[in-house]
């Protein structure tokens, strides 16, 4: 996949280009698993958001081989990997003032997840 370039964006936009691939990647996780959120905090580009690093939650959904957005952004490679929908109870995130009932979910890739 070629790195995507300013002038490649608003195609990109209009038309929903997907970045799921057809590589073969076992899945680290399935449904229910307790996962940690690694505590990265690298140079460059990163879909991890820095409110869930180092924050334990559950696996929702698997949803297929994906493009690693941190390794293409900086035209290091595609890196197929899974992603997963996760989701982390508001008082893991945000401290006990959050609603006990409240859900975050953020979709992740393996490389930002380890077994809890």
């Amino acid at each position: 996949m070629p790195v995507l370039t300013k002038a490649m964006v608003p195609s990109a936009v209009a038309t929903g280009g997907s970045t799921r691939v057809k590589a073969r990647v076992a899945a680290k996780f399935k449904k229910g698993d307790k996962v940690r959120t690694l505590n990265l905090n690298p140079l460059g580009h990163t879909r991890l958001p820095r409110y869930v690093r180092d924050k334990v939650g559950v696996i929702e959904t698997d949803h297929g081989v994906f493009v690693f957005p941190d390794t293409s952004a900086h035209g290091k490679g595609e890196k197929p990997q899974r992603v997963y929908t996760v989701r982390f109870k508001a008082r893991e995130v945000f401290g006990p003032s959050a609603g006990a009932k409240d859900s975050i979910y953020a979709d992740l890739w393996d490389d930002y997840l380890e077994r809890a």
